[in-house]
């Protein structure tokens, strides 16, 4: 006898002008099931999730939820039906508490007193504790997320769908959100679950839906299946692993000595005593979860922030108290994390954005004038290098996936031939073939003899293209280590702080080899 499913979905279609983001989706999530949605970029996991919750109404198709019809006209509606979404991006007031926050999200919260003793039950019932008085601001990002997920669960829900749910945590928190996932599986609560870390996908979900291009091109039992196939399945060919011929490194190219800035924000983390040495050829890789200052670690060394020369030297020049555009002259570029509004504009096209960064590098103005011609040529470019799927260099940069930008304002800055490169979170939010392309580039411009510093919560990044590892942790970075042979356990801990293990871990490590 076949279990009703919870939530069906028949030929959705839903087409924007100049491309089609769901053509004829079907599949079917059952009861108490972690059900993966995979796809890379652009293959219209983000429009369907959004139909889903009530943010857009699908062109075509039906849904039934419990049997019944479906079609939620705003996520309020949604919500009433019992389907809840925790989203890739925090929708939280720093200056409110825990329970302030979780109040604005709900129709008829009850009393103060009444909806923080049952935070307190719920957050402990489920392994995620929380002080509703907590300022959110106060918050580090696991504990915020914490606070997304108990708002989703003081509805009880019977679908949660979560979009790049571990993109923020450490390792110890992964466990820890994986545990509350499978007690809620457990308890009957259906999941729709989106990541890019295909091995979460095995550990974690029990069904799982390949998107490619709008289509449903194929399912799978992702426990029984590595993530090379899956990978395999959402682009349609092999993937090729990132590698180089060597690592040999030079002179050192960047130093950083002393550097200790004040938070902007009431809420920014500040930096105590950063240095850092890196040598041309090097990939840095730097541990930093949100919260513990790589924000402005990026900013201290892009020249957002400005310090006493001698903190930051490019080949031995003193640039502390240079602005950006004065160390992009000198070769220093920078990838910051927030795609949107930090990293591009997003009402300006992408010809405006790769002119915005790549003006004094590419040559882009003549005598005081933009050339428009040049600017368009190198955002081409910077779209055929890195596969950017967008209909043409004039598109808006807010009309592309997260995906396909970052690939866009990481491919930017690479193609300068940078002389050092930092760049935060390149590949978050990307598809593995993306990730991929984006991580070789990062090789192979450290093969071209420049030094690059990839800040990265993602840790099997960071061991896939660092030489070196140091953890970041409220504000401190750690001794750098040799990433070969580096634990995941190791580096969990350094991530929390533990930066004391240094020489009891580097025996560990010795014992093991």
């Amino acid at each position: 006898m076949s279990v009703q499913p919870l939530l069906s979905i028949k030929g959705i279609t839903k087409a924007y002008p100049g491309v089609v983001a769901n053509d004829d989706v079907s599949f079917d999530i059952p009861p108490g099931e972690v059900h993966a949605l995979l796809g890379e970029n652009g293959a219209g996991k983000s429009t369907l999730v959004k139909m889903i919750y009530g943010l857009v109404r699908p062109d075509a198709g039906s849904m039934t939820l419990n049997g019944a019809a479906f079609t939620p006209p705003e996520p309020r509606a949604a919500r009433a039906a019992g389907v809840a979404m925790v989203f890739q991006h925090f929708s939280l007031f720093e200056a409110l508490n825990v329970a302030e926050n979780i109040a604005l999200g709900m129709e008829n919260p009850p009393k103060p007193r009444d909806l923080a003793r049952r935070i307190r039950d719920v957050s402990e019932a489920y392994g995620l504790p929380l002080d509703p008085y907590r300022l959110v601001g106060d918050l580090s990002a696991g504990e915020r997320q914490r606070v997304e997920i108990i708002r989703c669960l003081l509805q009880d829900p019977k679908l949660l769908i979560m979009d790049e749910p571990t993109s923020v945590l450490t390792p110890q928190e992964v466990e820890i959100l994986f545990h509350t996932l499978k007690k809620l599986r457990d308890e009957g609560t259906s999941i729709l679950y989106i990541s890019h870390k295909l091995e979460e996908i095995r550990t974690l979900c029990d069904g799982a839906t390949i998107l490619r291009l709008g289509k449903v091109v194929g399912s799978c039992d992702p426990r029984g299946t590595s993530a090379a196939e899956m990978a395999e399945m959402m682009v349609g060919k092999s993937l090729a692993t990132p590698a180089r011929d060597n690592a040999d490194h030079g002179e050192i190219v960047l130093k950083v000595s002393g550097l200790s800035v004040e938070p902007a924000s009431p809420f920014g983390t500040p930096l105590r005593h950063i240095g850092i040495e890196l040598h041309a050829g090097e990939v840095l890789g730097i541990g930093g979860v949100a919260g513990n200052g790589p924000d402005e670690l990026l900013a201290a060394l892009s020249g957002e922030v400005t310090t006493a020369a001698g903190t930051v030297t490019l080949h031995r020049e003193p640039i502390g108290d240079k602005g950006p555009n004065e160390r992009r002259a000198l070769g220093l570029l920078c990838g910051p994390e927030e795609r949107l509004g930090h990293a591009a504009a997003p009402d300006m096209s992408l010809v405006e954005n790769a002119l915005l960064t790549a003006r004094l590098r590419k040559g882009l103005d003549r005598r005081g004038f933009i050339d428009w011609s040049a600017s368009r040529s190198y955002a081409e470019e910077v779209i055929e290098t890195f596969d950017v799927r967008t209909p043409g260099p004039d598109n808006a940069a807010r009309a592309l996936s997260g995906g396909n930008l970052q690939k866009f304002v990481i491919g930017r800055e690479i193609l300068q031939d940078p002389k050092v490169l930092v760049v935060n979170q390149p590949t978050w939010g990307v598809d593995a073939a993306a990730a991929a392309a984006i991580r070789q580039a990062i090789l192979d411009l450290a093969q071209k003899g420049a030094g690059v510093i990839v800040i990265s919560q993602d840790l099997d990044e960071l061991l896939e293209v660092s030489d070196n590892f140091a953890a970041l942790n409220e504000g401190r970075l750690s001794n750098v280590r040799s990433t070969k042979g580096l634990t995941m356990e190791t580096i969990g801990l350094m991530l929390g702080g533990a930066h004391d293990m240094h020489e009891a871990s580097e025996e560990t490590i010795h014992a093991d080899a």
